[in-house]
């Protein structure tokens, strides 16, 4: 069997059987203190959390700080991805270049290691990735590898739990004013990249909707689109409060999805 192929098979195996081994590691990992941690096992890489690692093996890669060195070595070595069903979160903070005005460079800074921090620890106890962080946005996917059937609900949770952990249910406000879109469907997850320089990644149209969706919402409201689920998107058997929203699709292909945005 070609290269490629046996790389296909062995991301679509790994991605769509829920490894249970590999999610108590995570559960355990992520009750770890430190930050960064390895975006896909969410090892520690510093503090005491970072010792433990260094215990049993497993360290901050030297060539790709995204990532442990056992990780790392899993990706170079199955280079290449499959198609599978997951669900996508986009979150970004909302007004910050006007946020940036405000404050020192260095105190914007700050806003965003919390950020970063916090989103980090809630799409990991959901049982979800984090793809990237570009500027002030989070880019997390879910697929079935951790959380089966109820990778939607992971992210609808996540984007919920994500507002509240920025402050939008708090009496003074947010400390980050966010927005956030979940999307599922077919998606490409995989890692791309050349030598030993990798990275994991998904692509895809529901990729692009999910973007779209988030950059509808309003700061504190999350924007999930019903086309791979029943309008509301079901969370644990229960329909969300929703509404109608008409303004996240665009072209042809897209006029038939549904969107529902819900306030936290």
């Amino acid at each position: 069997m070609p290269a490629a192929d046996k790389n296909e098979e062995f991301w679509r195996d790994f991605l769509s059987h829920p490894d249970s081994l590999m999610r108590t590691g995570r559960r355990f990992f992520t009750r770890l203190p430190a930050d960064p941690r390895c975006r896909l096992c969410a090892a520690p890489f510093r503090g005491g959390g970072g010792r433990v690692m260094r215990l049993i093996g497993k360290r901050q890669s030297s060539v790709n700080p995204n990532y442990c060195n056992s990780c790392e070595k899993v990706l170079i070595k199955h280079h290449g991805g499959a198609e599978v069903e997951g669900s996508l979160l986009f979150a970004d903070i909302r007004g910050s270049t006007g946020l940036a005005e405000k404050m020192t460079p260095t105190g914007f800074r700050e806003v965003l290691d919390r950020f970063y921090s916090t989103a980090s620890e809630v799409v990991f106890g959901n049982d979800g990735m984090v793809d990237k962080f570009v500027g002030d946005e989070l880019v997390a996917v879910f697929p079935p590898l951790l959380s089966a059937e109820r990778h939607a609900e992971r992210a609808v949770k996540t984007a919920r739990d994500l507002l509240r952990a920025t402050g939008h249910a708090d009496p003074g406000g947010p400390w980050a004013p966010i927005g956030a879109g979940v999307h599922t469907g077919r998606v490409w997850f995989g890692a791309v990249g050349e030598g030993t320089h990798v990275e994991m990644t998904v692509v895809g149209d529901p990729v692009n909707v999910a973007a779209r969706l988030a950059a509808r919402a309003e700061a504190g409201v999350e924007a999930e689109a019903a086309g791979a689920a029943p309008l509301g998107v079901r969370t644990a058997g229960a329909r969300m409060p929703a509404t109608l929203c008409p303004h996240c699709a665009k072209g042809q292909r897209a006029r038939s999805i549904e969107c529902v945005s819900a306030r936290e």
